[in-house]
């Protein structure tokens, strides 16, 4: 009866926060109920609806878990189609595509004692599975066995819950190239460590774990590889444990499980998170600080199916990048670092791509959480210190993988939106910016490869053997903007600033005025022949010349000049979304995933499943006519982004594709991370609320909002009525009310003027 009222109550509450207009939810508690982790999990590497699993993790946390439905080392450890489950992973992966690192897994088994993963396996349904941020729970129907998890940032709690039976066991695969286990029974107690990697790590590197089970053993085994040993010591490529109980019908076995990149005693300091809260109380802490951040931005006026794809897409922009640090017995901050292998003081995050992220996400961290930011940033100074390098994609140490100098943008735009401007690391920082804008790295993802063509001919030549080259220029010449104006701020001589702002019109070297677009360009000066817009690759990455002619961030009214004013700019605009979805493959051989997302998108040549052309809805702004991007941004949120397993359009990619939809929801885009604007698109709610790190608010209220009125009408700024296609940054951090009012048709005389268009370069005085 109690039950039935508590479900009477809360049926009542949603029908009174539904408005009159039918699917209009108005306001929402608890927004972490909303949230999806299985979104974008239903994926393979043919074709990316996200290529996420569902993660059980804190914000951020040092580590994930996942149920585990791949085979150990395969990239996708998590599929939704998948029907059987191996294990619950403890994982690092930031992309299956970058796999994982220190991840070893936890399997209860029942009847005939089965370690090896095709044998331990269970059928399971999505209809027994129970998913959030901070509580999984899923029934193994082949061992009559529920497994339960809630996590912490880095440590976990487990709960079985076991059948009748005299062969209950769980299994601790401490997988391959590397790993160690010991039981010790008198303390219920299993060590370990892993070491399988995907790369980017040193000699040395392990990840040390302690489990800690609250009933005793009566089985105590290991195994090496597929050979079950009668021991409780184990060192092999491939070592595991087996332990066993007699169960009663629903008891419950609890297990503390936790981890570290240090040592055996910093992993049972790091299980002290869990202190003496059991399996609930750490479930509900979970869930209180999911809502907690969460709750920072408070969406109001939508329809079901937008709360649940926009506050999962929060939760996927509050994963990444991962602390990568841990607390000593002093309480002080430590770290293990992935580029030297020594164990220093000091903040350290990971598993980010700048090429990514530096788009969207660190704007996101840079508006909604500064001072995390700042320890991300001393993290970037430590990382310069350990390896020489600022990392480009860091997983967790150096990898070499993507293209651009993109660090640049990352700690320019940190210091240059900050309230204080008092980041004591970065004067380092600026030093390995220009150590890495003016060096080749180790790895060719890292520094600049071809910066001596980039330096002597102001582009990095087609013809000169280097990959990618034209997207190197661009996004080197974006770089060079972010230390432009980071020099500015820091006061450095002008003769330094002024090299990097001339360097940054280097992406006018490439601009065929014949076709309006970007083209590779060899040492003499000529451009590339044969030359197709369509061709994936080559000169480009993972995208075409329709994709990266986009990508001078930094000075749009440049772009326009070199193409012969706004007209001709807005027609090309155009036809990315009116040409064929036709591509040309040959450079790969194939067609990548990335080329059939676009595809089958039915978006033209608009790619928004990969970065490279993700702000490019955005750019009708600086031509006079901001209804084409208010249209074509809802357009894409709303056919882009679904609240399915399936509902990405592409890789998620460590929340930048995540990020997007936050900003596009809340109705601007920072087009120019490395400057203080956004520009304005078209926002999603009814109304949407800020809560700034400063204490401060920033209130957006589009009451006539809805699927008709797309476009708008007018935008008032703390009350005053506001023709720019732009917001201040800056003025954000004041605390603002905006007011936009909301119509079915574009109103074509509001941001048609040159003194309302967003930031260029080329419009500096």
């Amino acid at each position: 009866m109690k039950n039935f009222l508590i479900k009477s109550v809360a049926f009542f509450f949603v029908f009174q926060c539904v408005s009159a207009q039918e699917g209009i939810i108005n306001n929402i508690e608890n927004p972490v109920d909303w949230v999806n982790p299985l979104i974008g999990s239903d994926s393979d590497h043919t074709l990316s609806n996200g290529n996420t699993y569902p993660a059980i993790a804190m914000p951020w946390a040092m580590n994930f878990w996942t149920p585990q439905t791949g085979n150990m080392g395969d990239g996708w450890a998590y599929t939704y189609s998948a029907k059987k489950i191996k294990g619950f992973k403890q994982t690092h992966q930031p992309s299956p595509w970058m796999n994982d690192y220190g991840q070893f897994s936890i399997m209860p088994v029942t009847g005939k004692l089965r370690f090896k993963e095709a044998e331990r396996e269970s059928w399971f349904s999505h209809k027994s599975e129970i998913v959030t941020p901070y509580y999984y729970s899923v029934y193994l129907a082949d061992h009559d066995v529920t497994t339960e998890i809630a996590p912490t940032e880095r440590a976990a709690r487990f709960r079985f819950t076991f059948p009748e039976t005299n062969e209950a066991y769980v299994v601790i695969d401490a997988f391959d190239k590397g790993s160690y286990v010991k039981i010790i029974p008198k303390e219920n107690k299993i060590i370990g460590y892993t070491t399988k990697n995907s790369g980017g790590v040193p000699a040395n590197f392990k990840n040390y774990f302690v489990i800690i089970f609250d009933k005793d053993f009566t089985v105590s085994k290991t195994f090496d590889g597929d050979k079950l040993l009668e021991i409780k010591e184990t060192q092999a490529d491939h070592a595991g444990a087996v332990i066993g109980f007699k169960t009663a019908k629903g008891e419950k076995v609890n297990l503390k499980v936790a981890s570290s990149f240090i040592s055996y005693e910093q992993a049972e300091r790091n299980l002290k998170e869990l202190g003496r809260d059991d399996f609930n109380e750490i479930k509900e802490k979970g869930k209180k600080i999911w809502n907690t951040e969460l709750s920072r931005i408070k969406a109001g006026g939508g329809t079901a199916e937008q709360f649940t794809t926009f506050y999962s897409s929060l939760y996927r922009s509050l994963l990444f990048p991962r602390k990568f640090y841990e607390f000593d017995a002093k309480g002080k901050v430590v770290h293990y670092s992935p580029y030297n292998g020594k164990v220093l003081p000091g903040y350290m995050f990971t598993d980010t791509g700048f090429w990514d992220t530096f788009r969207a996400l660190y704007p996101f961290l840079n508006l909604m959480y500064p001072e995390l930011n700042q320890q991300m940033q001393e993290g970037l100074s430590n990382a310069y210190n350990e390896s020489g390098w600022l990392p480009e994609w860091a997983s967790p140490g150096l990898r070499d993988i993507m293209v651009g100098n993109n660090s640049a943008s990352i700690v320019a735009e940190a210091y240059l939106k900050s309230e204080k401007k008092n980041n004591p690391e970065i004067e380092n920082l600026y030093k390995a910016l220009i150590h890495g804008a003016n060096n080749a790295g180790p790895l060719r993802a890292v520094g600049r490869l071809g910066i001596d063509y980039y330096s002597s001919l102001g582009y990095v030549p087609y013809d000169a053997g280097i990959n990618e080259n034209a997207a190197r220029t661009l996004e080197y010449a974006y770089d060079d903007f972010a230390i432009y104006k980071l020099g500015l701020a820091l006061n450095k001589p002008k003769s330094e600033t002024d090299l990097y702002k001339k360097r940054s019109l280097n992406y006018k070297n490439l601009f065929d005025s014949s076709t309006n677009l970007m083209r590779g360009k060899n040492k003499d000066g000529k451009f590339q022949e044969p030359f197709s817009p369509f061709k994936w690759g080559d000169a480009f990455t993972e995208g075409n010349s329709w994709h990266y002619s986009w990508s001078v961030f930094h000075d749009m009214q440049g772009l326009i000049d070199l193409m012969g004013g706004s007209e001709v700019f807005v027609s090309q605009l155009d036809k990315v979304f009116s040409s064929a979805p036709v591509f040309d493959e040959s450079y790969y051989g194939s067609v990548i995933h990335e080329i059939r997302e676009m595809q089958i998108a039915n978006m033209g040549q608009y790619a928004h499943g990969n970065q490279p052309i993700q702000h490019m809805t955005y750019l009708y702004n600086y031509a006079g006519e901001p209804w084409k991007t208010q249209y074509w941004v809802k357009e894409t949120m709303n056919r882009m982004y679904k609240a399915t397993p399936d509902g990405y359009c592409g890789d998620e990619d460590n929340g930048q594709t995540s990020a997007w939809y936050v900003f596009s929801a809340m109705g601007f885009y920072p087009v120019t991370p490395a400057s203080d604007q956004y520009v304005i698109g078209a926002p999603l709610f009814k109304r949407i609320t800020l809560q700034l790190q400063n204490g401060k608010e920033v209130s957006i209220n589009a009451p006539e909002n809805n699927a008709q009125n797309k476009y708008i009408k007018s935008m008032k700024f703390n009350g005053k009525v506001d023709n720019n296609n732009w917001l201040s940054h800056s003025e954000l951090l004041k605390g603002a009310v905006i007011d936009f009012e909301m119509s079915s048709t574009p109103n074509k005389n509001r941001g048609n003027s040159k003194a309302d268009f967003p930031y260029s370069l080329s419009n500096e005085k």
